[in-house]
């Protein structure tokens, strides 16, 4: 595969200037893929007619006008079209909003522009930008490299191939590909559409999106719905035929009872319900990248954190030093973040020794982090936290990276990786060749031979070392140690990890990272939403404990895991490891393997998995686990395309936060389920009634249309605004396997279904009974039918509080969707033409009032049940604590 430089390659080091830039910006245009937009309004208003249902009532209307029923025919058209528009117009905004919500997911990329190293948005990318590569980024462009360190790219979105390929110098790599590890760095050739990812982009722009798996769920649940309403169809058509009712008439009738019966309007619904829980969520900074993703969080019942930039602020700061000769140096800040005092903390010194020198500087050497100092009170940090945070200290002592590179020239250097966890450079000294390594303490005890001291080096005491890094570790801080020494050439330039042997071990540095404020109110509504928490890090035990503690977690000594445990575990068999999740809520030095491992056996005890990561080594994790959530931050580009879910802060209560919006979604789906379920097993139950008493037919079918689809749907909509009840974090969680349709759900529709269905059957008998004519009862009983729908919408509204401890304005949609279903209803009564299509007339306010006593007992009956449920609920908490 090749691709052509769009420009000749730019090879100055110090990249291109702000000018340049602009100008290719005004020739290239931005670096963005031609994404497909969302479909076009006509062709989501098409799409509305691509359903079951609507075969068999466009079917009714041919039907109809074939028994010169023109009214109706006309009639269930308008419906149609109505009904086409009312889905287009909440279907084609959800697309709109989850198109722009998608914008916010823009990746970054590192550059030399004017000579210093920036952070931009990938898409200010131009052609002839040098960029910088590192592990866990996506390539933001076609790119020739002129540099490469143990660089390593997927390139399995290009060529297929699933193994990680080397790239060295003069190779072109090429956008979208993944940097699975290594550094790069290297002149933008192509960008946007003209980078050959560009050119599969646009071939493949117009995929079908799948359908998510909840509405998936629904439309079958429909289904069933049909199946069910067909055999009562053929029960009302034998009875029907058994009564000699005309053909016509009957056909018609079995058409308006599959509308009242079938919840034509719910995947609309549903659709529109998590569109604006991706909005909500949007609000609190959490981007989801699909649908499903909402209602997905609301459902986790563990959420497996890391901890650094998630419990914390990510915001590390060195504040002690610990010298092998047991010297104890601690780092005071100051009011800007490059100032601040280092001093002996026995009060001894003031001002950095010797050996506090030569450590800051070995931490600054195998660094790639940049700090720029605009003025006193201004400084701009570029690069990793660990780094940045060690060039910060070593600038307290008075020491400069550049300065230092002077003296001791760069031959090479092997890149921080996750696995191997160090980094280290190979330096030119004094015409020898010498390694500075940083990283993990126990792996750097094990390459050192001898360590520092007053007087000089001496062989190494590991036992005490260990006891240092035990020592700080119990403080809380994240701790590092330096090495340094003299190594021998190596002629084919093969500076590797193998040379690094028989050290001289420097220091130990600690930093500390702040508790964000608000973690810990975020781990208390977690406990109250019976949601657990579990950190996964690759931090020693000690330090994960402390800072777990601070965070505001709850366990015992027992409750944390080391990696050693979890390999054993492993080996052993996965009732080994099952054991160990049960109970494990830190697990501390974890590899990348066995975080998925973890994982794993968390969903095989029965949990619902929510997992945080920001590095391509989380990438497994977060694609393997029911909701993958990756830091928008401080994550790699990996990450994020792996997650479902990506926090724009990086903040842990965001995620507590968007596991209450994904509640309100959830139980917002439920309320428009139970309200449409209800009603229409209560005209089901109606007609039912009516066939086997031998009355006549209390509506027609395009009444039940008009109920169906007109007034019940705009109080539908209302319904999926409805706004937080502000207990969802207190609230029982909701197991994986628990159905939409529990016993509570049906308890609820059963009784609604009698008082309805029965209710009005009763009021239609004694309305033909008492001597009122057909078309006047069934006029009533029309009207009866929206009461009963807004009564049940404003019941629907809770599952367990009083209609009457709710604010009726803090939703004004479902209080102008209640009313204008009346408002519709009223004034279809008086406009001619639509008065006669549906067989109805003005009634005065005494049978209105009459009416509405007769919907009065819907609400009280619901009442009475939600005080049972509330009473039930209170007595089985009295008894838990009892218990407890």
């Amino acid at each position: 595969m090749t691709a052509q430089a769009e420009t000749p390659v730019n090879v100055r080091p110090e990249g291109l200037t702000s000018q340049e830039v602009a100008a290719a910006l005004e020739t290239y245009g931005a670096n963005v893929l031609p994404v497909g937009r969302p479909p076009s309004f006509l062709k989501v208003l098409l799409m509305q007619f691509l359903s079951p249902l609507i075969y068999i009532l466009m079917v009714a209307a041919v039907v109809s006008a074939f028994v010169s029923e023109i009214t109706d025919t006309l009639f269930i058209a308008a419906v149609l079209v109505i009904n086409g528009i009312i889905g287009a117009v909440q279907e084609y905004s959800a697309g709109q909003s989850a198109h722009a919500l998608r914008a916010l997911e823009e990746p970054q990329a590192t550059v030399v522009r004017d000579g210093t190293r920036q952070v931009i948005d990938a898409m200010g990318l131009v052609p002839g930008d040098r960029v910088l590569l590192e592990s866990g980024q996506r390539v933001p462009a076609d790119i020739l490299l002129d540099a490469s360190e143990h660089l390593q790219l997927d390139e399995a979105t290009h060529t297929g191939e699933s193994r990680p390929i080397y790239k060295s110098a003069g190779d072109l790599v090429f956008a979208g590909t993944i940097v699975t590890r290594g550094r790069g760095e290297g002149v933008a050739t192509a960008t946007g559409s003209r980078t050959e990812l560009g050119r599969i982009a646009d071939a493949i722009r117009e995929r079908a999106t799948a359908k998510p798996p909840l509405m998936i769920r629904m439309e079958e649940f429909t289904r069933r719905i049909a199946v069910a309403v067909g055999i009562a169809i053929l029960f009302l058509f034998a009875v029907g035929w058994w009564r000699a009712m005309p053909a016509g008439d009957l056909f018609t009738m079995s058409i308006g009872l599959a509308v009242s019966a079938i919840p034509e309007a719910l995947p609309i619904a549903i659709s529109v319900a998590l569109a604006i829980g991706m909005r909500r969520m949007a609000r609190v900074n959490v981007i989801v990248r699909n649908l499903p993703a909402v209602e997905s969080l609301g459902s986790c019942t563990m959420i497996a954190t890391d901890k650094t930039g998630t419990l914390t602020l990510n915001e590390l700061t060195v504040t002690d030093i610990r010298l092998p000769d047991d010297s104890h140096w601690v780092l005071e800040a100051g009011p800007h973040p490059l100032s601040g005092r280092i001093k002996s903390r026995d009060g001894g010194k003031d001002g950095p020794s010797a050996a506090v020198r030569r450590l800051l500087g070995v931490g600054s050497l195998p660094n790639e982090g940049e700090i720029s100092v605009d003025d006193a009170e201004s400084w701009r940090p570029v690069g990793d936290t660990v780094d940045v945070a060690l060039l910060a200290a070593a600038h307290k002592a008075g020491i400069s990276r550049s300065s230092l590179l002077e003296r001791f020239p760069l031959e090479r250097r092997i890149p921080y990786e996750p696995e191997q966890k160090y980094a280290a450079s190979f330096h030119q000294v004094e015409n020898r060749m010498h390694a500075f390594v940083k990283g993990a303490p126990e792996l750097l005890l094990s390459m050192c031979k001898t360590m520092e001291t007053a007087e000089g080096a001496v062989p190494i005491d590991r036992a005490h070392l260990r006891g240092q890094i035990e020592e700080m570790a119990r403080e809380g801080l994240r701790v590092l140690a330096f090495a340094s020494g003299e190594i021998g050439g190596s002629e084919d330039g093969d500076y590797g990890g193998h040379l690094l042997i028989d050290l001289n071990f420097l220091g130990l540095v600690g930093m500390q990272d702040p508790i964000r404020p608000e973690v810990p109110a975020a781990l208390d509504a977690c406990r109250q939403a019976g949601i657990g928490v579990a950190v996964v890090t690759g931090d020693d035990p000690t330090t994960a404990s402390v800072i777990a503690r601070r965070a505001g977690m709850r366990f015992d000594e027992a409750d944390v895991v080391t990696g050693e445990q979890i390999a054993d575990a492993v080996a052993a068999g996965e009732r080994a490891l099952d054991e160990i999740t049960r109970h494990g809520r830190i697990f501390a030095r974890v590899k990348p393997d066995q975080k998925l491992a973890i994982i794993r056996s968390l969903a095989r005890n029965g949990h619902y998995v929510a997992v945080t990561g920001d590095g391509v080594n989380d990438a497994p994790a977060l694609r393997h686990a029911h909701v993958g959530v990756a830091m928008g931050h401080g994550g790699t580009d990996v990450a994020k395309e792996s997650a479902d879910i990506i926090l724009t802060d990086d903040n842990f209560a965001s995620i507590v936060a968007g596991i209450r919006e994904g509640r309100v979604a959830y139980n917002n789906i439920r309320k428009v389920i139970f309200m449409q379920i209800s009603t229409g097993a209560a005209e089901v139950l109606l007609f039912l009634l009516a066939m086997v008493l031998g009355t006549p037919m209390p509506m027609t079918a395009v009444q039940l249309l008009w109920l169906n689809l007109v007034t019940n749907g705009v109080q539908d909509v209302a319904l999926v605004t409805e706004p937080a009840e502000g207990d969802e974090l207190r609230s029982p969680v909701r197991r994986p396997g628990e159905p939409i349709f529990d016993r509570l759900m049906l308890r609820r529709i059963a009784l609604a279904t009698v008082v309805m269905g029965g209710g009005g059957f009763a009021f239609f008998y004694w309305a033909t009974t008492s001597g009122l004519s057909h078309f006047t009862a069934s006029n009533l009983l029309l009207l009866l039918f929206v009461l009963f729908e807004n009564v049940q919408c404003i019941n629907s509204r809770s599952e367990r509080r009083s209609v009457f401890r709710q604010s009726h304005f803090s939703n004004p949609f479902l209080l102008l969707g209640v009313l204008g279903s009346q408002a519709l209803h009223i004034g279809a009564m008086y406009v001619p033409g639509v008065n006669d299509i549906l067989q109805i007339a003005p009634i005065s306010l005494e049978q209105w009032l009459l009416l509405l006593a007769a919907a009065a007992p819907l609400l009280a009956v619901s009442e009475i049940d939600k005080w049972l449920l509330r009473r039930h609920d209170s007595t089985k908490r009295g008894n838990d604590d009892n218990k407890a």
